[in-house]
């Protein structure tokens, strides 16, 4: 059975995250609360006495056409006063709901960005994007059904039981007593049936952003499906995913109509039981006319509240539902984080050391040992390239040396630095990283180009340009360095998303350089131009190139073999053919010598 809201793990991290929030606009949410009792009190509840003031002052004696105002002015004007009053506080209530809404998802939207943001590669790498923005949507829109939810009908109808007690209890104890009775059994009955379909919206709303997620996948990666005509095979995980839905929404449909049912058959039998109170109120316990319309109306109005309980209930269960997901992103823990009272990383020369680290990565139960007392001395300025075999570990080193991922043993020093005890953000803003493939932000070439310098002037822009072979083509295109580049660059060939992202890197004039695979999915004339400009990013800067294609290492300063996460070779290009290892033997099958 589904655990309820107060005992569910997950509902009170999500009730948590949200108190917190709330908390920063207490005054709002005061005043909305407040709001909301003074328009229940007086619209519901104060309307209806003074009515039945006036049935009674009716019943004891006539009251002639000239005495009308004498007679029934206050209650005239304590109508009158109670409705402006009430009006005015559901205005209000009107305003500090919307306004603590509008609030409170900046602040939840600025939490889950932050949360996305900072956590690792490794996290990203095993999750759907689009999953990740279904959550926080939901997330946020979860937030705002349950202020909607306390205000309607929570609130209310704490104030119709206080209402009732307050007004009655002294006139009709009995009745009191027998209402509050039956109300009580109405909503322990309603949240029994709530506890044991929580878990079903859990498991809903875990559909849907499954199927947020397979549609997001799907046309993140649409050339593929089109090119690989997939398009029935991804309409088939498609229709599987939105089956799932159908069958967790069906299952939570009949789950809270039952419960609806049950709770109406409740609400029948209190109104039957008000109307015998009601019939044999003035000749079994003397209650006046006015009393006995009090008691229906209050009566009615309360049992109506009550009646939206199983819907709120419903709305709650949604809505804990659809906060699940982004609440355990939320207490995912970092794998990668700043410890506190991090430094900042200042970098004068570039020197880089691993020394003794040990790193492994886990994916389900296998653990993959990747390094272990693994130890590399670069110095400043040295273009040092790392080749070997696929999965030899040199892509995991450059990752290792962003904190992309976190060693588990040793220490990796920039300038004696050991980047674990500095700010990330420090450490990645002294290193220009170029990848294999260069992914654009749907935004303009100029603006791409400038992010890593966004206080970067319109010459800085063009002469990064210049200097990365990349004006050429801009000027060619529509709107110039105003181009927009589309969804991950998508309008722009592989060799020039790759110039522009050179352009960023040397803008940004970091004094390490990363290169992973450059230019290995380039063709010959694109390869040539952005060899050219990384040869120029490279001048002067600490430069560590991950390369299939050796030729692209060959001219380097240093070249360092990697096997199965060990150094076997480090020389230089002719000391490594020379020396009949591993390197020349990758470069005589590089360069056809076996054939020959």
């Amino acid at each position: 059975m589904a655990k309820s809201f107060g005992s569910n793990p997950l509902t009170r991290r999500s009730l948590h995250y949200y108190w917190e929030v709330t908390k920063r606009h207490g005054g709002l949410f005061v005043a909305m609360v407040c709001s909301t009792v003074g328009f229940s009190v007086l619209l519901s509840y104060a309307n209806p006495f003074i009515m039945s003031l006036i049935v009674d002052r009716i019943a004891e004696s006539p009251v002639a056409a000239n005495q009308v105002f004498q007679v029934f002015g206050p209650y005239i004007f304590a109508l009158i006063m109670v409705n402006v009053v009430g009006q005015a506080c559901s205005r209000l209530q009107d305003y500090t709901l919307w306004k603590l809404q509008i609030r409170a998802s900046y602040d939840l939207a600025t939490q889950c960005f932050d949360a996305l943001c900072n956590q690792s590669m490794s996290f990203h790498s095993n999750r759907f994007g689009g999953t990740l923005v279904s959550q926080t949507t939901k997330f946020m829109s979860a937030y705002n059904d349950l202020l909607e939810t306390l205000n309607f009908p929570i609130l209310p109808i704490i104030v119709s039981v206080a209402s009732i007690c307050v007004v009655l209890v002294p006139v009709v104890p009995i009745y009191v007593v027998v209402l509050m009775a039956l109300l009580l059994a109405y909503g322990g009955l309603s949240y029994w049936m709530y506890r044991r379909i929580l878990n079903l919206n859990e498991k809903a709303a875990g559909a849907q952003n499954q199927l947020s997620g397979e549609l997001a996948d799907s046309v993140a990666n649409i050339l593929a499906v089109k090119t690989y005509g997939r398009e029935d095979y991804e309409r088939g995980l498609f229709d599987a995913a939105n089956h799932e839905v159908v069958r967790r929404e069906s299952t939570r449909m009949r789950a809270s109509l039952t419960r609806g049912i049950i709770t109406s058959a409740v609400a029948v039998v209190i109104m039957s039981i008000v109307s015998v109170f009601i019939a044999g109120g003035n000749p079994w316990f003397g209650i006046t006319p006015g009393t006995l319309i009090l008691m229906f109306t209050y009566t009615y109005s309360v049992t109506n509240q009550f009646n939206f309980i199983s819907r709120s209930l419903q709305r709650l269960n949604r809505a804990f539902g659809d906060a699940s997901g982004m609440t355990q992103v939320l207490d995912e823990p970092r794998l990668v984080d700043d410890v506190p009272g991090a430094s900042q990383l200042h970098v004068e020369h570039g020197n880089i050391d691993f020394e003794n680290i040990s790193f492994h990565y886990t994916d389900g139960n296998a653990v993959t040992q990747v390094f272990d007392d693994f130890n590399l001395h670069i110095p400043a300025g040295q273009r040092v390239g790392l080749v070997g075999v696929s999965g030899a570990g040199k892509t995991t080193l450059t990752k290792l040396l962003l904190r992309l991922s976190d060693i588990q043993g040793g220490r990796i020093l920039v300038d004696g630095q050991d980047i674990s005890l500095c700010t990330q953000q420090s450490l990645r803003r002294q290193i220009a990283y170029v990848p294999q493939e260069s992914v654009l932000f749907h935004r303009t070439v100029a603006e791409n180009i400038a992010y890593g310098k966004p206080d970067a002037t319109d010459e800085e822009i063009c002469e990064a340009a210049v200097q990365a072979n990349a004006l050429e083509f801009i000027e060619r295109l529509p709107q110039g360095f105003q181009t927009i580049t589309g969804e991950r660059g998508v309008k722009l060939s592989g060799g020039q998303r790759q110039r522009v992202v050179i352009a960023r890197a040397l803008l940004a004039d970091c004094p390490i350089l990363v290169l992973d695979e450059a230019t290995s999915a380039l063709d010959s004339e694109s390869e040539h131009l952005v060899q050219e400009a990384l040869g120029r990013l490279m001048q002067g800067r600490t430069s560590i190139v991950v390369a299939h294609r050796l030729s692209t290492v060959a001219s380097l300063d240093r070249i360092v073999v990697i096997q199965d996460g060990r150094i076997v070779e480090d020389g230089t290009h002719d000391e490594l053919i020379n020396a009949g290892g591993v390197y020349e033997s990758l470069w005589l099958r590089q360069t056809g010598a076996y054939l020959d």
